[in-house]
């Protein structure tokens, strides 16, 4: 018997606005992520390790900078004669042209392609989480069911629930109820950003949808679709019972490098069975010099650290001269950090200088610094500021 024809698309359009000054200049899924990766590497390796080959992602904001991480998707063996990586930019000259303004709306403009390619089943993924999940499994639990949507779902905390699609779930894992970002949830059940469609009849409603929103346009897929599949029993769980985290926040990014310098950490990123491939660069080895100190932290190849790091994750050519101190602090490639300088719970974005004596961050929330910024010599930073200060 075939194999069922799986068609995964991957929502990478999104503006990324709760990441602040870390999406100024990139896109959403293109934002490192433990030292060597990006966003994107979770779930084009997931598409690797469930062998689907089909796999579209969909560019709306900053798109070279995902374009160039991509690479035809020769790191996750997705640069096929057949099949493989496509990306989907924004187009004019139809009907369905233009910038989408959300997910169930990047899928309508989308509908013709997939319908054209006929898939069994469409799985939709956004590409802000850290996670490891076989879509293929879910894919095929969701042929068998007779739905026409399966939401993959996680646990969350009660009082983070309100930024997710919250579900109720009944006997036989039927969702019997969906709402999105409510202000009091019922559950703390929550999609987790995958969902696997039959596709004939979810375009169908979808069309019906477009229609009678007229002017106003769809808007996200827990907007209208996934209510109005709920509301009509035709809506299942997946659970989800290993680790995920969304990072799409500035503080929830932060944890999530807390969780990966931790002895053992919540996902094995280099399990031979299920590694997280990306698209690495060309980095010498770490240089750590004599009197240097590095405790409990994530070092990438072509840094030097000269000075004190500690609970930190620093990305590749970052610079930690002698006499600087970093603490539970995430940098990102090219940060420089000058003699006498502290950094402390903070995020500094790619190229940052923070200057010789300049105090960044400290007790408090996290303080974020955005790309190729220069901290002048002896500035201070107060814990949770925002450097440059958006407009």
């Amino acid at each position: 018997m075939a194999l069922p024809r799986i068609l995964v698309l991957v929502l990478a359009g999104g503006a990324g606005g709760r990441l602040e000054l870390l999406t100024d200049q990139r896109a959403k899924p293109a934002v490192p992520f433990a030292g060597v990766y990006r966003l994107i590497d979770f779930p084009l390796s997931n598409c690797l390790y469930s062998g689907i080959a089909d796999v579209w992602v969909s560019i709306q904001f900053h798109p070279t900078s995902l374009s160039t991480h991509l690479a035809n998707g020769r790191p996750w063996d997705l640069d096929r004669t057949i099949g493989g990586l496509l990306t989907l930019p924004p187009f004019q000259g139809t009907d369905r042209g233009g910038w989408n303004t959300g997910t169930a709306d990047s899928l309508w403009r989308q509908a013709d392609q997939i319908r054209a390619f006929a898939p069994d089943a469409l799985v939709v993924a956004s590409s802000d989480a850290v996670y490891k999940l076989d879509y293929r499994e879910v894919a095929e639990a969701h042929l068998g069911s007779g739905v026409e949507v399966t939401m993959v779902t996680t646990e969350v905390d009660a009082d983070d629930a309100s930024r997710y699609g919250i579900v109720e779930v009944g006997e036989g894992g039927r969702v019997t109820g969906y709402e999105y970002k409510p202000d009091e949830p019922a559950t703390t059940t929550a999609t987790n950003e995958v969902f696997v469609f039959s596709p004939a009849e979810t375009l169908d409603r979808l069309e019906a949808l477009a229609r009678d929103a007229g002017e106003d346009g769809l808007e996200d897929l827990g907007t209208q679709l996934l209510p109005a599949q709920t509301a009509d029993g035709l809506a299942r769980a997946f659970p989800l019972e290993s680790y995920w985290r969304d990072v799409g926040t500035v503080p929830a990014y932060w944890e999530a490098h807390r969780e990966f310098i931790q002895e053992e950490p919540p996902l094995d990123l280099d399990d031979p069975s299920w590694a997280i491939r990306t698209r690495g660069g060309r980095h010498s080895a770490a240089r750590l010099l004599r009197g240097a100190v590095v405790e409990n932290s994530l070092v990438s190849g072509g840094t030097r650290v000269g000075g004190e790091v500690r609970g930190s994750v620093l990305s590749p050519g970052v610079v930690v001269e002698k006499g600087a101190t970093v603490v539970d602090s995430v940098l990102l490639p090219g940060a420089r950090i000058r003699a006498g300088a502290t950094v402390t719970r903070s995020v500094l974005d790619d190229g940052v200088d923070v200057g010789d004596g300049a105090t960044v961050g400290g007790d408090g929330d996290i303080t974020l610094v955005g790309r190729r910024a220069t901290v002048a010599p002896g500035t201070e930073l107060a814990p949770g500021a925002r450097f440059p200060e958006p407009d």
